[in-house]
């Protein structure tokens, strides 16, 4: 660790980076090939040793969180994604769904020591923890993360604002890990209560978004406050450094933004569907996507990190929609233009009188083709089981937030 670098990692040239990554994949794509049996399954077709390229990994299958309850329903407790036994992690954690999320025996297994490094966090310091312990995978996520760097962890938990105010006064730490909304909170019952705060100096928060004016309540109180991306089956993704120019991804992941409803990249600061793939012995998930969406940003960060940028949470990518009693998909947008060979798409949901309507959208430049535009309206309603119409629009025309399905009805 350097003053300003958790390591030498973080700003090694982009190109030695990709060059390591792409080395140490095929490995990773046969471990789990070979440990996890749903990837045995998933991943026959395929030969791990040519998976050394984003291309090549492009090809690979995506799997989607979203069909993580069914698919541990089926076979319990991990849906054979676990290349470690049960008998062999530290915890089993619980997460909304339920969705059972593994963690293995290695220290910092989540990866939050380089983003907490990044906020400021050092050894020595004494650091509130208000994730939750009870069930879901926080809690331990960033204690490890702490340990890691040599901090005492007071585990406050969530809730007892009271009791947390008092711990703050009486064990002066002076960070702050939970929720942007809960450090809020307990700030406020400290001067309700009338009780010091002062020794908080840094914080990380996740989980939530970290609202502008939450953002500067923290920071007139003196705190410096960074924010992280993570999934609970995935740990730290990405997360703020001092430049606060978007989050850099961390070097233990491979990040791709994939078109929703698809496993295609997209191009450079277009918003899609963030789709990972760790490094990770216990729970190798290759091309995992977590259902969020991000973009890209340009070029390396000002605090000298050099690895890929994206701009942040910005939204969710199942964009799942119920029209005329039916659900639409965004993978069967991306069936019915794929079928044409055909580019970006939106399908507008409205309603006229009562009556939802189906408008696709897909962008195309040229002459009209009344032919195409037939054939596309026909693919559309064998694919949904619904009617819908279908409009040509100039390329570049769609927005830039990731939406496939808009959800677009009035109901005044």
């Amino acid at each position: 660790m350097t003053a300003a670098h958790f390591d030498d990692l973080e700003t090694r040239d982009p190109a030695a980076r990709e060059r390591d990554l792409m080395a140490r994949l095929p490995a990773q794509v046969a471990h789990a090939r070979a440990k996890a049996g749903y990837f045995t399954s998933l991943l026959a077709g395929f030969d791990a040793a040519a998976v050394s390229s984003r291309a090549a990994l492009a090809k690979l299958p995506v799997t989607r969180k979203s069909g993580l309850v069914e698919r541990q329903k089926a076979l319990p407790p991990f849906g054979g994604l676990n290349a470690t036994p049960a008998s062999g992690l530290a915890r089993i954690f619980v997460s909304p769904g339920p969705i059972y999320d593994p963690e293995g025996r290695r220290p910092d297994f989540w990866r939050a020591a380089r983003a907490l490094f990044a906020a400021g966090f050092r050894a020595g310091d004494v650091v509130l923890n208000c994730y939750s312990y009870h069930l879901t995978p926080a809690g331990s996520m960033f204690e490890t993360g702490l340990h890691r760097l040599g901090c005492a962890v007071i585990p406050g938990g969530v809730g007892q604002t009271e009791m947390q105010a008092r711990v703050i006064a009486d064990l002066r730490p002076s960070g702050y890990v939970g929720t942007p909304s809960f450090l809020k909170l307990i700030l406020e019952k400290c001067d309700e209560l009338g009780t010091d705060s002062s020794s908080l100096k840094r914080a990380l928060v996740s989980g939530e978004a970290f609202l502008p004016p939450v953002r500067e309540f923290v920071r007139a109180r003196g705190i410096d406050a960074y924010q992280a991306y993570g999934t609970a089956d995935l740990g730290v993704i990405a997360y703020e450094s001092p430049s606060r120019e978007g989050l850099v991804v961390d070097e233990e992941v491979i990040m791709e933004i994939v078109r929703p409803g698809t496993g295609d990249p997209v191009a450079e600061g277009e918003v899609g569907e963030v789709v990972v793939t760790p490094f990770n012995e216990d729970y190798p998930l290759v091309r995992f996507a977590t259902g969020d969406l991000s973009a890209v940003l340009p070029g390396a960060s000002p605090c000298g990190r050099t690895n890929m940028r994206i701009k942040g949470w910005m939204g969710r990518a199942d964009q799942t929609t119920k029209a005329r009693g039916m659900f639409v998909h965004p993978e069967q947008v991306a069936q019915v233009v794929g079928r044409h060979g055909l580019g970006r798409a939106r399908l507008v949901v409205g309603n006229d009188g009562g009556n939802d309507t189906l408008t696709l959208r897909v962008e195309r430049d040229g002459a009209p083709d009344p032919g195409l535009m037939q054939a596309v309206e026909a693919t559309l309603r064998d694919v949904t089981k619904l009617r819908g119409e279908v409009r040509f629009v100039a390329c570049g025309s769609l927005p830039n937030d990731g939406k496939v399905i808009e959800d677009a009805r009035t109901y005044a």
